[in-house]
């Protein structure tokens, strides 16, 4: 099968795959070249496959959408990281989310910095008015 894996901004992976293996909404899922065409809602999780020379991969995957149509197995989600094994792909993971983290609590700051400057204006005109 060939496996493609689709950021909004690029082509994370594509590769040849013999075996998928992946986490809907509703729970775990393998694909092997022969399944019926298929398309599922991912759920944040992990995805792995096996590589035609036996090699098993780990990919960390928000949530997102997966369609396999003939040989082909295309996901779509919005962030995707590579470990090349579960260890590594955890401490990967946690330091992706350090960063989220440390990007969240900013915008939250500024967003706080715009109320409070939204809320005063909005006093003042009302006492001039």
């Amino acid at each position: 099968m060939r496996l493609k894996i689709l950021l909004p901004t690029e082509v994370f992976l594509e590769t040849e795959a013999a075996k998928i293996v992946a986490e809907a909404v509703n729970g775990s899922f393998a694909l092997l070249p022969r399944h019926i065409d298929f398309a599922a809602a991912l759920a944040p999780g992990i995805l792995s496959f096996t590589s035609l020379s036996g090699k098993e991969e780990f990919f960390a995957l928000d949530e997102g959408v997966l369609v396999k149509q003939g040989g082909e197995v295309q996901i779509s989600t919005r962030r995707a990281i590579r470990g090349p094994d579960l260890g590594a792909l955890r401490r990967s993971v946690e330091e992706e989310f350090e960063v989220l983290d440390d990007r969240e609590k900013k915008a939250r700051s500024v967003l706080a910095k715009l109320e409070a400057d939204f809320v005063r204006r909005f006093y003042d005109w009302g006492k001039n008015a």
